[in-house]
């Protein structure tokens, strides 16, 4: 996941996610920790006035230029001394109430020193700003991402991964077409039962997501026997690092994280876990506060078999529409199409007051129709006749600028509140990947604590040379 955004490519993107306004505009990530330099701002958000603020816009994209091996030379000095990185005391002798405390409990990854820790470290220490924005994003969701981990008897460190992934941001997305927390690619996520359609993708999900990634993240582990090589592959693609393995063990040269020849992301991503673990593990160390957040659930689940607008639900809730949204991300239209029984997250506190509303409510729940488009209808004049802009039309049906649109297109519109809803099923908006050009990329091999370049030829044949944050994801 690389840290600046193609400029054209943004746009053209556009309106392919909904993007909560939960990443702030010009946010940097520390996936690109390399990029000193400031980066562009963030796409304004649109919205109707006449239909009310709805915040559906282009993301705030720190990930979209992939991060070149030259770029490694532009690393900071280190803010602190090199010296040992010291673990806050935690009180074993009764449960936590600090779900950092329950975190640094459950550490379990062997730890890595190296200079790179020390730049990613430094990297953190010189943006407190990031940080407190991360961690409020990750309240909503690291105490349920800790419960899953600790379930399945996994490292602790693991719940922090969110971090160097998305900066806990659930609407993130990489040029890649990598979304949520856990960036998952659509082929993977479709791969670990994510599903994807126009109403919804399962990638931004955070309780579905947070399930496919650590069933993903499992099966590398047991395919890897160790934390930092099952990490790398969930960075560059298990295919990838069981041949960079397989290169070394013909080589008679060591298999482990800092001896494989990789890409210089993948070179610093597990490093950059270990800057997030020792912060973690002693923030007053490196001038950093972390603000607590409670060893309680944030959000519980309530279900509804009916169709329903957002900003219905986030009413009936007693919610602050932003606070539910960012609770449920997956959902990627103003409208809720209930599929069955659809489940939707709320604050522990506000579930009964959900379903009382709903259980009482006589109105209707839903204002947006499916409308087919006829022979001769333009998105123009659909605009018109439902007192909308083009614009606004295209970003809540993710229309993207070169997406042809005529006769038989379905379209999500605006209606009168009585209307009987009519929302079909629908699939996914289009997407095109994009190629890298042919040309070589260098790689990078760590051993003993330096960096060596070595070559590695590739080109835009195969799927895996596509311009990626994370090309197995």
């Amino acid at each position: 996941m690389a840290h600046y955004r193609i400029a054209q490519l943004v746009v053209a993107l556009a309106c392919t996610v909904l993007a909560l306004p939960v990443l702030a505009a010009g946010e940097e990530t520390p996936l690109a920790v390399a990029q000193l330099a400031a980066p562009a701002s963030a796409p304004s958000t649109t919205a109707e006035t006449g239909l009310g603020a709805w915040p559906v816009a282009a993301p705030a994209r720190p990930f979209d230029r992939a991060l070149n091996p030259e770029d490694m030379q532009g690393a900071q000095t280190p803010a602190t001394d090199g010296g040992t990185h010291l673990r806050a005391t935690v009180d074993l002798t009764s449960p936590p109430t600090s779900l950092w405390d329950r975190i640094r409990q459950g550490f379990g990854v062997s730890d890595m020193s190296t200079p790179l820790v020390q730049q990613q470290i430094n990297w953190f220490a010189n943006r407190p700003d990031f940080i407190k924005r991360t961690v409020e994003r990750s309240s909503r969701y690291l105490y349920h991402i800790v419960e899953e981990v600790q379930k399945r008897g996994m490292p602790t460190e693991i719940a922090l991964l969110p971090v160097i992934e998305s900066a806990f941001n659930p609407v993130a997305y990489s040029r890649a077409h990598a979304s949520g927390i856990w960036q998952f690619i659509p082929s993977t996520g479709k791969l670990y039962g994510l599903q994807q359609n126009f109403w919804y993708d399962g990638r931004r999900d955070v309780m579905a997501a947070t399930s496919a990634a650590l069933d993903y993240l499992q099966k590398l582990y047991d395919m890897f026997g160790s934390w930092d090589l099952a990490l790398a592959a969930y960075n560059w693609g298990e295919g990838a690092v069981s041949r960079a393995i397989a290169r070394n063990t013909a080589r008679g040269l060591p298999t482990d994280y800092q001896s494989l020849a990789m890409p210089a992301e993948t070179r610093y991503y597990f490093p950059r876990l270990q800057a997030v673990k020792d912060i973690v593990a002693n923030p007053a160390q490196y001038g950093i506060t972390l603000d607590e957040i409670p060893n309680r659930p944030y959000f519980t689940t309530v279900t509804t078999s009916r169709h329903i607008d957002m900003r219905v639900a986030a009413r009936m809730a007693d919610t602050p529409l932003e606070e539910f949204m960012s609770l449920n991300p997956g959902y990627s239209r103003p409208v809720i199409r209930a599929d069955g029984e659809q489940t939707l997250l709320v604050p522990m506190e506000k579930a009964d007051t959900f379903r009382a509303n709903l259980a009482s409510n006589d109105q209707p729940l839903v204002s947006w129709q499916a409308y087919q488009l006829k022979s001769g209808e333009t998105l123009d004049k659909i605009a018109a006749r439902h007192n909308v802009t083009v614009a606004y039309l295209r970003q809540i049906n993710s229309i993207t600028p070169k997406r042809k649109i005529g006769a038989g297109t379905t379209v999500l519109v605006p209606t009168a509140a009585s209307a009987t809803p009519n929302l079909p099923d629908m699939p996914a908006p289009p997407i095109t990947m994009v190629r890298a050009p042919k040309k070589a990329i260098k790689h990078v091999r760590g051993t003993a604590g330096k960096q060596k370049s070595a070559l590695h030829r590739t080109t835009a044949s195969a799927p895996r040379k596509i311009i990626v944050a994370h090309s197995s994801r």
